[in-house]
């Protein structure tokens, strides 16, 4: 996208799974790029790519740090927001430390931008927003009823993102992440949990199952979750809008598992565990705008991406 050419720009928690793939993304259109991440998700393995490349500048802090947060930011245009504590499961046991990361961090982070005068401003939000309304598809305009602390934190964000907006004219856009996967993900909830069934399956381990395996997932390959930052980005059209980001098609947790074990030809089993708290049932995106207005297209299907990623978790643990 030509609007990115030369642009400079910052990717909060740039060294984790989805901000590492949004900074391949950048740099590979010519943009400057700063990562700002405290390692507590990152890992430089995933930048290491870059880190003799003079586009790209790592910065080792917290997005809490006002004074961290301004010298990352000064002369910024473009913000992506990628950082925070993720997944349900853990912020039903740190419930503070997820809402104090995610929330006060994220009013830092738009505050200094204002003063900053930052151009466009792209912040990840969850599906998780939505609760566990049985009516699907989820549709931007539906109420939404997190039933989680994550889920809460990332409504959050979402609200200061159009509060920034209103007030202040700030050009700023939310995207509802729907279970993303892919290539550097190492655990979480149900989308980090297709990197731990595949290793569990290369051991010939059980693969632990929350509920009865009919739960589905909206599963999003992290390459189309990069062609939707770069859109909203880039587009106009985006400013004061949230949008959902999925493949838009549901998955069984059953039917996942068991394409897993077919693909790394494991003997694994699935072993049935009670359903966890702030876990939904069902999920399923409607896309229909932001493919009408930002002309987004997901290109990988469950059974490509899953393909994907099983080669590259081989190639890490070199089978």
């Amino acid at each position: 996208m030509k609007e990115l050419n030369g642009a400079r720009t910052l990717v909060t928690g740039g060294a984790g799974f989805i901000g590492s793939h949004i900074v391949d993304g950048l740099i590979e259109q010519d943009a400057e790029v700063i990562v700002l991440d405290d390692m507590s998700n990152g890992d430089l393995k995933n930048i290491a790519r870059w880190e003799d490349n003079k586009r790209l500048k790592l910065i080792k802090g917290d997005i809490r740090n006002q004074e961290t947060v301004r010298n990352a930011i000064r002369d910024v245009e473009y913000l992506f927001h990628q950082a925070a504590r993720v997944s349900v499961p853990y912020s039903v046991r740190n419930p503070h430390l997820v809402l104090e990361v995610n929330v006060m961090g994220t009013t830092v982070l738009l505050e200094e931008s204002r003063k900053a005068d930052v151009e466009k401003i792209v912040v990840a939000s969850s599906s998780s927003v939505y609760g566990d309304t049985p009516t699907l598809p989820k549709v931007e305009t539906m109420c939404t009823n997190p039933i989680s602390p994550y889920g809460v934190s990332k409504l959050a964000q979402e609200q200061l993102g159009k509060a920034f907006h209103e007030t202040y004219n700030m050009n700023i856009t939310s995207l509802r992440y729907f279970n993303v996967y892919g290539p550097r993900q190492r655990g979480g909830s149900y989308a980090g949990v297709i990197s731990i069934f595949f290793k569990k399956a290369f051991e010939n381990q059980a693969l632990p199952i929350f509920g009865d395996g009919t739960s589905t997932r909206d599963f999003t390959y992290v390459e189309d979750v990069v062609q939707a930052n770069l859109l909203a980005a880039a587009k106009p059209v985006s400013k004061g809008r949230i949008y959902n980001v999925a493949r838009g098609e549901q998955t069984s947790i059953d039917g996942l598992t068991d394409e897993i074990i077919r693909l790394s030809s494991s003997k694994s089993k699935k072993e049935y565990l009670a359903s966890r708290p702030g876990d939904i049932h069902d999920s399923l995106a409607d896309l229909t705008l932001i493919c009408r207005e930002l002309g987004y297209d997901p290109k990988y299907g469950i059974s490509e991406g899953l393909r994907k990623t099983f080669n590259w978790i081989s190639n890490e643990l070199q089978l």
